[in-house]
């Protein structure tokens, strides 16, 4: 690639990420800048703010489309959060496409279906199901492999275009959450070899089976994100039309009690829950609060 544009793309990218912790300099005719405002004022609003930020992107490809260059790259955010007497890191891991054309970066935005790094073994995952038991819950081994995987994918399952739910059922199920329903996919939650339940992959199934299910994996709705545990679920319609779009796993408690999760398809870890900063956000975003039910 030409060093002219490696050093475009990378200026660029200093600039859009010091948006997050020098707001003055903003460039507010920018999508990514309105994003940023927006993640500024979320943590404000938390008494949170952004002490560092740091960016570091890895170009997977290039174009040349006529007089357009078209970058697509993979982008890798660490922020540092000071809270109340305490500081933690959230992680970020986005796979983005610039447009470079006249000497110039005319756009940059997220692309949500991640691109395979490497090879995979695929569906070599067991059910663990039976008609009548306990379902036997253990929230550290949720997290723990919320934590392991947030930023890569399990070769033991399928990877999905939009891989949040599949990444959050795998969760469950490292918890210990007992699959039933098998083979009917539009029953119970389940996933056996080559084929899997609508609810262990799509958003909206499973919103709807965590609110529904008498019998293995289970949840209560909660009215509030701080009345969650690590472990438990939150479940997005980001357009608030009632067909819900995105899940993520609870994986900490900031030091105001409140919820912080990790997710897939915009990799995300110890993200603050309300997603305000998404592109995805939009003022009538609803949520449903999930505590997953452990009989033990």
């Amino acid at each position: 690639m030409n060093n002219s544009i490696v050093r475009m793309l990378h200026h660029h990218i200093e600039k859009e990420n010091k948006a997050f912790v020098e707001p003055p300099q903003l460039d507010r005719t920018s999508l990514s800048a309105e994003r940023a405002q927006r993640t500024v004022q979320m943590h404000e609003k938390r008494s949170a703010k952004i002490v560092r930020s740091y960016v570091e992107g890895d170009v997977l490809r290039t174009i040349r489309v006529g007089t357009r260059q078209i970058i697509d790259y993979f982008l890798h955010c660490e922020q540092l959060i000071a809270l109340k007497d305490t500081v933690y890191m959230e992680e970020k891991l986005e796979f983005r496409r610039a447009t470079i054309e006249d000497k110039q970066v005319k756009s940059d935005e997220e692309l949500f279906h991640l691109p395979e790094k490497k090879a995979q073994a695929r569906d070599s995952a067991d059910v663990r199901q039976s008609k009548k038991g306990k379902n036997a819950y253990n929230r550290r081994e949720a997290v723990r492999y919320a934590e392991l995987w947030w930023d890569d994918y399990n070769p033991a399952y399928h990877r999905f275009t939009d891989n949040c739910t599949n990444f959050i059922s795998q969760c469950l199920y490292a918890g210990g959450a007992r699959m039933t329903g098998y083979p009917n996919r539009a029953t119970g939650w389940w996933y056996q070899g080559g084929n899997w339940s609508f609810s262990w992959s799509v958003a909206h199934s499973l919103r709807w089976h965590l609110s529904g299910s008498k019998d293995g994996l289970r949840g209560e709705e909660r009215q509030s994100a701080k009345e969650l545990e690590p472990g438990d679920v939150i479940c997005y319609d980001f357009d608030g039309d009632g067909r819900w779009q995105h899940s993520t796993i609870v994986v900490a408690k900031d030091a105001n009690g409140e919820p912080l999760v990790n997710a897939q398809s915009s990799n995300s870890r110890m993200r603050y829950w309300s997603y305000e900063d998404s592109t995805a956000w939009t003022p009538q975003i609803t949520y449903k609060f999930f505590h997953i039910i452990d009989d033990a």
